[in-house]
Parts: C-alpha cells; sequence; structure tokens
C-alpha cells in the first residue's frame, strides 16, 4: 500500500474513511493520494464491503429524458460513441458495464416489440432498461443477487405517454410496456427456460479475471483464468444455442486482453466458443473506446516500449441458423491458383507528426494507404531493412516475388491482400489462409530475433454471414517462433459516414493488422 499521508490506528479505520470518501463523491485519483492505497485496493473494497463493483456510491437517478437525442441507428461495423450514455437511469456507476447505444441499436436492428429479449449477464440492468424503453419483454439474470437489487431500481421508472411513440423510425409505435422480469441466476443454466423460445439474446459477459464483479462468489466467471473462463462460456453458448429461437440473433461484447506486452486474443477465441456450439456470424461490430489517452507520457511510452494501447472490443453478432435453409446453387469460385506474392516498393513521401499509440487507427481517406505504410514500417522496422509482400491475382503489371538472399536479416515483413477489399464474393478461403501461411513460413528465416511480421486482412461477407479472415489467421499461425503482439483495428475517417443503405446487413468498412514479434 505504500507510506500513507493520514496515519490509522487500524486497517479497518483506513477503510471506514475510504468509505466516507467515497459517499462524498471524492474520486479514486483523489482517494489514493490522499491515503497512498491504489485503484485496486479501492476497488475491492468497495466490491468487499457493498457486494458489487461499483464506482460511486451515491448516484442521483434523477430522469432527465427517456431517449437519447439525435440518436441514428448504426449502418457500419465501427461503432463510436463518444459519450456513453445517460438518458432514462443509465450511469456509469457499474464498473465495466456497457454504453446503452450498444443495445439500443441491437434491440432495434434484431426484434421487434413485443418479443422476448434476455440477458443472462445482467449487471446493472442497462439492457433491461432499453427492453422496457423500446417495449420489448425482457428476461434479465446476474449470478450477483447484489447486481439484480441495483438493476431492480434502474427499471424502476414510468413512461410517460409522450415518450411512448419514440421508437425507431422503421417500426410502427407499440404502447404496451413490459416490465423486465429480473432474477438471480447462472448464465450456464437455462433450465427454466424452454428451447426456442428467444427471440434475441443481449449480453456484455465479464472478461477473464480482470474486473471481478463480486466478492469471490462461487460462480462468479470475471475470476476465472482465460482457459477456465473459455471452458465456462462454453457451457453459456450451448445453452444460448438451446434457447434461441431458429433464424434469431445472440450479440455478445467482449474485448481483448494484454500479458507481458502482447494481446491475448479473447474475442477471437470467444467468438469460436459460439461458432462451435452450432451459431453463424451474421456481423462483426467493431466497438471503438474513447477513454484511451494518447499523449504525454502514454505517447512517449508507447514508442519507448513499442506497445498500443487497447481501444477496441467486439461485438460478434450471431445467428441459429434457421431450421429450413433453401438450398442454393454450388458456389462459383475464381481460380485462386493465381493468386501470386508481388514485392512491392511503396513511395514512403508521407512524413507522420505522431505515430498511432492505440490499437484503432483512423486514417485520412485520401492517402489511406501511404499513411498505414507509413505507421507500421516507423513503428515495427526499427529503421532497419522491410519487405512488403502483396497477395494478389494474376496481373501483367505486378512482378512476382520469389526468395531473394538479399533480403534476409530485415526486421519487419508487410503481407497485404489489396484485392479482399474488391473482389472477394467468391474467394476461396481455405487457399487464401494456405498462401499467407506459406509467405511467413518461407520467409521466417529472413527475419531478425524480435523482428516483425504485420499481416493486413479483413473481414468479408459471403452470403449473409461474416468470415473473420484475421481471427482464422490467428487460429492458423501457430508457428512456435510467432508471437501475437498486437491485434489492430483500421478504418477511414470518412467510413462511418456512408449513407448508403445495406438493407438487412452493416457496411464492412474496418480492416485489422494482425503484428507478430519473432522468438527465436
Amino acid at each position: 500500500m505504500g507510506n500513507q499521508k493520514v496515519n490509522f490506528k487500524t486497517e479497518k479505520d483506513l477503510q471506514e474513511a475510504i468509505l466516507q470518501e467515497k459517499v462524498k463523491g471524492i474520486s479514486d485519483l483523489e482517494i489514493g493520494q490522499k491515503y497512498a492505497v491504489t485503484f485496486r485496493y479501492i476497488e475491492r473494497l468497495i466490491t468487499k464491503t457493498q457486494g458489487l463493483n461499483i464506482s460511486t456510491l451515491k448516484v442521483s437517478k434523477k430522469i432527465r429524458r427517456l431517449h437519447p437525442k439525435d440518436f441514428k441507428e448504426e449502418k457500419t461495423t465501427v461503432w463510436s460513441f463518444k459519450q456513453r450514455g445517460n438518458w432514462a437511469t443509465h450511469s456509469g456507476e457499474y464498473r465495466g458495464n456497457w454504453s446503452p447505444y450498444i443495445p439500443r441499436n441491437v434491440i432495434l436492428k434484431y426484434s421487434k416489440p413485443g418479443e422476448l429479449v434476455l440477458d443472462y449477464f445482467c449487471g446493472a440492468g442497462t439492457t433491461a432498461v432499453e427492453s422496457k424503453l423500446l417495449r420489448r419483454r425482457c428476461i434479465a439474470l446476474d449470478i450477483n443477487d447484489k447486481a439484480i437489487e441495483l438493476a431492480k431500481k434502474n427499471v424502476d421508472f414510468n413512461m410517460q405517454s409522450q415518450e411512448l411513440t419514440l421508437t425507431s423510425q422503421n417500426q410502427k409505435s407499440h404502447l404496451e410496456i413490459y416490465e423486465p422480469k429480473l432474477m438471480v441466476g447462472d448464465a450456464r443454466d437455462l433450465l427454466f427456460i424452454e428451447d426456442n423460445s428467444i427471440d434475441l439474446i443481449c449480453a456484455h459477459p465479464p472478461y477473464a479475471n480482470i474486473i471481478h464483479y463480486t466478492d469471490s462468489k462461487e460462480g462468479d466467471l470475471s475470476f476465472f483464468d482465460i482457459d477456465m473462463f473459455i471452458k465456462e462460456m462454453s457451457k453459456v453458448a450451448r445453452e444460448s444455442f438451446r434457447v434461441l429461437k431458429p433464424g434469431r440473433q445472440c450479440a455478445i461484447l467482449i474485448g481483448d486482453m494484454r500479458s507481458k506486452k502482447h494481446v491475448i486474443p479473447l474475442g477471437f477465441k470467444l467468438i469460436n466458443v459460439y461458432l462451435n456450439a452450432g451459431f453463424q456470424l451474421r456481423e462483426l461490430v467493431i466497438k471503438r473506446q474513447h477513454n484511451c489517452k494518447t499523449t504525454g507520457f502514454w505517447y512517449a511510452n508507447s514508442i519507448k516500449y513499442n506497445f498500443l494501447l487497447l481501444a477496441h472490443e467486439y461485438l460478434p453478432i450471431f445467428e441459429k441458423p434457421a431450421i429450413s435453409v433453401p438450398v442454393s446453387g454450388r458456389e462459383r469460385t475464381i481460380d485462386y491458383g493465381l493468386l501470386i506474392p508481388s514485392l512491392e516498393k511503396p513511395l514512403l513521401k508521407i512524413k507522420l507528426d505522431k505515430l498511432e499509440t492505440t490499437t484503432v487507427w483512423i486514417l485520412p481517406e485520401k492517402d489511406f494507404e501511404k499513411h498505414l505504410n507509413r505507421n507500421v514500417i516507423d513503428r515495427y522496422s526499427n529503421g532497419d531493412g522491410y519487405s512488403i509482400i502483396s497477395l494478389i491475382t494474376h496481373s501483367k503489371d505486378k512482378i512476382p516475388f520469389f526468395d531473394n538472399e538479399r533480403e534476409k536479416n530485415k526486421a519487419l515483413l508487410f503481407i497485404k491482400s489489396p484485392f479482399l477489399d474488391k473482389n472477394s464474393l467468391h474467394l476461396n478461403i481455405d487457399l487464401y489462409l494456405q498462401k499467407v501461411k506459406e509467405i511467413v513460413n518461407r520467409q521466417i528465416s529472413t527475419i531478425t530475433s524480435s523482428g516483425f511480421i504485420v499481416i493486413q486482412t479483413q473481414d468479408i461477407r459471403k452470403d449473409r454471414y461474416v468470415e473473420p479472415l484475421a481471427k482464422r489467421l490467428v487460429d492458423e499461425l501457430t508457428n512456435d517462433n510467432l508471437w501475437l503482439k498486437e491485434i489492430v483495428v483500421v478504418t477511414q475517417d470518412r467510413a462511418s459516414s456512408s449513407l448508403l443503405d445495406w438493407g438487412d446487413h452493416l457496411k464492412i468498412v474496418h480492416q485489422y493488422l494482425l503484428i507478430y514479434e519473432l522468438r527465436k
């Protein structure tokens, strides 16, 4: 705990003083400085004494409005909310709860008034509140009885008659209001719910052993390590598949973790869990975070220690396949035997004032690739040699790349697949993955120890479902010499402003950089 600036006879006296400060609304930073305690110490004290992990002990529930101002449904795969949302009873008191903009978008897009929404990680009741506001029925459960007590307070509000017609522009007014059904329960055991009875699942699980939501309550998934978390979430996924109606959706928000300055792809691991349970991937949304500091101390350390601040989460939207699926004609595939690696020599005339320091890179639409190349090369080549290899379809304008002794001892290999953005509808995915692996395996010996391999790729849509190529590559690249350092999401600064109507689907506007460090 360090040397205290205020002396106490006992630990209990110290804790009582901290709790009194929290009631007054004093920030954790100020409390930490005054009493020489860590944020983690304060968090555990609150969880132990209150029974749940909240940031404040006194929150005003005065309702100023029941709906967000100027709300528009998201149309692309990058969702970015600068304000978390404070309409109705929503607040940020419950640590780690998601922005109400997320369940609002999901509920409006994938359900109708009067249908039944399930949230099996209820927390403070964000999904339940949105279900009530949007006139959906809702079942919400949480393993923590104290969380359910808080959620019941949050859903206890009246809706005025003038608010009843505020709904999606694409939906007719529905006047009936449904009070959410809240209960203590375990997401791994939904036996009280009948098979094929839920219209939509919308949930935000805890992240393995990052934020603890109880004082070590039995069954609390937030205390589990990654392997056990994934094992237990497989039970949640199987129950989800059982209770969801065929043809309906299940949306889960999850983020990555970091250990030893390298990313742990928890998001991709959880996507696999739900796919293995029988779901298809309808959409893969990127939720951008806005609380990442990128100047001063953080910028200097990002450069010095070569790490990026985690600034994104994943919102996979799964779908339970319909019982009867129309038989389509045999898929036509392009002959990607002509998919060849080509050596690129990019012009790097652009100079950057600063490098990107988070895992979300929003680059100018103009000269997008030049800004991307500059960031990758300047950060990961360390001023030493590098190669850029592009996977392309057969073209007279490109020269095939062949292994060259002169290319050895380079610090960076950058693999790009520009054709994915233009002609991926009939891509032979297995062959694409194989080609990338071949390049990596053949080139790995030419890269210096602690050098980097960066792979630029993107999700693609085939028929009504998404093929998550970044996840597929992470699954495939299992070489012991490759250590996944970063997963970066890249998009253009005007991507979210597109007014095109993509029907039932979101426009895919993001790409990925998979950044591997070599350890030999």
